[in-house]
């Protein structure tokens, strides 16, 4: 029997080194075609974004099908009037304010003793430098002398700010009259003033404001004569997340644009309308019938509720005259006085509302977004008197 084919001991060893060598090669070449196609993969298919609240073990799960590894919409950014300031944390910023100026000077004349005619005097001055008016400071004086005279032995001090509180009339109705929130009313709200007392930037507050309390608000850019006017209002309107009717025409009609504003409210089933106006002297009277004509326009679809008088507190009894003028244009429903954080002294409160029998709504106390309380007689006659 011929037995020469049959391998010897190293033969089998070589044979099986041959063999080891061929499969690892295989495998090998197995294993790179697999990772050259994951790698494809993964380049073709991004890895989806985390999504708020996912845990990392679901972030990375591959999507089932190409319809699935659709990307996943941002979320809408928090809107600023959510959450805005407490009202009485913004007016506690007023109060020290108010205890520096008016104040200051009438604390000094009561911590000096009994009023004698040389207080009286002193205090007829300061309520008149502090932009009190002429009348007003008459009026307050003659009921603080009437109630001393009744009640010798009240103080000063009490009696005083009892006077103060019932000039300023807490009993006047200061909200804004605007509907309920999700009440589709499209009530109106007119904001008017001169040039430079903060018309834009109050009605993007009052937009804040409004938001926040759940109302759906439109604001309506009526100010076509300040190139950056109507800017400035869709950067609120960004800021708040409301829309904003405007021209794309500098100069054009303000009438046609708070018209179209007003319609544009009804059809979108809005709450509130806030129509912003182009800043006007009050010895114009072009620029003043405009202003009626704006009013006479927005009523053809609803009359306004509100038209709010804009006033710079600092500017004093000059600020008087401009509301005199635009009270016999407008049928203003409030004021909003602007700029208390500066000089201003604070009569001017007492004086303004005395002129127009206007109830004052809201007080402007600088640039930030919650700088805008709602008036409150209590706690002005306090900071006044550093009660």
């Amino acid at each position: 029997m011929d037995i020469s084919w049959i391998p010897g001991d190293q033969d089998v060893i070589v044979a099986a080194i041959a063999g080891i060598a061929v499969i690892g090669g295989v495998a090998a070449a197995l294993f790179a075609k697999v990772r050259d196609r994951r790698d494809l993969d993964e380049r073709a298919v991004p890895p989806r974004p985390r999504t708020p609240g996912e845990t990392a073990d679901e972030s990375t799960e591959p999507p089932a099908s190409d319809a699935d590894a659709a990307p996943v919409p941002e979320a809408p950014a928090a809107r600023s009037g959510e959450h805005p300031e407490d009202p009485d944390a913004r007016f506690s910023r007023l109060r020290s304010r108010l205890s520096g100026g008016l104040g200051a000077g009438l604390l000094s004349i009561f911590g000096r003793g009994p009023l004698d005619a040389n207080a009286w005097d002193e205090l007829e001055e300061t309520l008149l430098l502090a932009d009190v008016g002429p009348a007003a400071t008459d009026e307050i004086l003659d009921a603080l002398k009437a109630r001393l005279a009744r009640q010798s032995d009240v103080d000063p001090k009490v009696a005083l700010h009892d006077a103060l509180l019932d000039i300023i009339d807490p009993t006047l109705d200061r909200s804004l009259t605007l509907g309920t929130p999700g009440g589709a009313e499209g009530r109106t709200a007119i904001v008017v003033g001169v040039n430079g007392v903060g018309k834009t930037t109050t009605v993007g507050k009052i937009a804040r404001v409004l938001v926040a309390e759940q109302y759906s608000v439109v604001l309506g850019a009526a100010d076509t004569f300040r190139a950056a006017a109507a800017d400035q209002l869709e950067t609120w309107g960004s800021r708040v997340g409301v829309p904003v009717v405007r021209s794309q025409r500098e100069g054009a009609d303000p009438a046609s644009v708070a018209f179209e504003a007003a319609d544009r409210t009804r059809a979108d089933g809005a709450d509130v309308l806030l129509v912003d106006t182009a800043g006007r002297l009050q010895n114009k009277a072009g620029l003043m019938d405009e202003l009626g004509k704006i009013i006479r326009v927005v009523s053809k679809v609803q009359a306004p509720s509100e038209v709010l008088l804009v006033l710079d507190a600092t500017t004093g009894q000059n600020g008087l005259s401009q509301a005199r003028i635009f009270g016999e244009v407008a049928p203003l429903t409030g004021i909003i006085l602007t700029k208390m954080d500066g000089t201003a002294k604070g009569g001017i409160v007492i004086a303004v509302q005395r002129e127009l029998g206007v109830p004052v709504k809201f007080l402007g106390l600088g640039e930030g977004v919650d700088d805008l309380a709602p008036f409150d007689p209590q706690q002005f006659v306090d900071g006044l008197l550093g009660d």
